[in-house]
């Protein structure tokens, strides 16, 4: 099987995941990235059993739009009972970094908004250490030299993600070199940093449910 089919397959079993949550009144959250894409093509068909959604990125956003699936801004929510994303990288704790498609302030929020936080992975994905992905830090533009001094002195080794502009208006600093033994206390310290807005590290608030797709079919994770 492909790991595009894993995907796929991984994205079924996440509509069965929160289908029991739809009625009139339910708005879910929804994350951005290849594995979320097929999430959303496959929920469209029951945009009439829940009230819309909230999107973790711009593009998630159009997607859902195009699907005929509204679309409301958290602010107007409140929270969420599900949240539905991938990752790039996550541990057996269901700690993650993600960020590769550099939305991932918007996903951390809604993350933090979320009654439950279902991610969505294929076993390419999991991980003992997390650190293989290189760790992405969004930053203020004005700030990226000075924290990029800070990573270094970190023994970290960072790179300007050139050309790309968050959906805030920030940069990436894509962290190398970098195995992460304490995924919670590594994240409040690079969030201290002046200038961090906030890093790649879901360990505060990890996954609730790990749905990971594998040549074995789907398995199920909970904390």
């Amino acid at each position: 099987m492909t790991q595009d089919a894993h995907k796929r397959a991984v994205a079924a079993a996440a509509i069965d995941e929160v289908k029991p949550l739809f009625n009139a009144d339910c708005v879910i959250g929804v994350g951005t990235g290849s594995t979320a894409v097929h999430f959303i093509d496959l929920l469209a068909q029951y945009r009439h059993d829940f009230r819309g959604a909230v999107a973790s990125s711009d593009a998630t956003a159009k997607r859902l739009r195009d699907h005929g699936i509204e679309v409301f801004e958290l602010n107007h929510v409140g929270s969420v009972p599900v949240y539905v994303d991938g990752a790039d990288e996550i541990n057996p704790r269901l700690e993650m970094i993600k960020g590769g498609g550099a939305a991932l302030t918007r996903e951390k929020v809604v993350a933090a908004c979320a009654e439950r936080f279902v991610c969505i992975a294929d076993a390419s994905k999991r991980v003992a250490v997390l650190g293989g992905f290189p760790l992405p830090i969004e930053v203020i533009p004005m700030a990226r030299s000075y924290v990029a001094r800070e990573l270094v002195r970190r023994g970290i080794t960072p790179v300007y993600r050139d050309g790309v502009v968050t959906d805030n208006g920030n940069q990436i600093l894509d962290c190398y070199d970098f195995l992460i033994e304490d995924p919670q206390r590594t994240e409040a310290e690079l969030n201290n940093i002046v200038g961090v807005v906030t890093n790649g590290l879901f360990a505060a608030r990890g996954a609730d449910v790990l749905l990971l797709a594998g040549e074995d079919g789907v398995a199920r994770f909970t904390r």
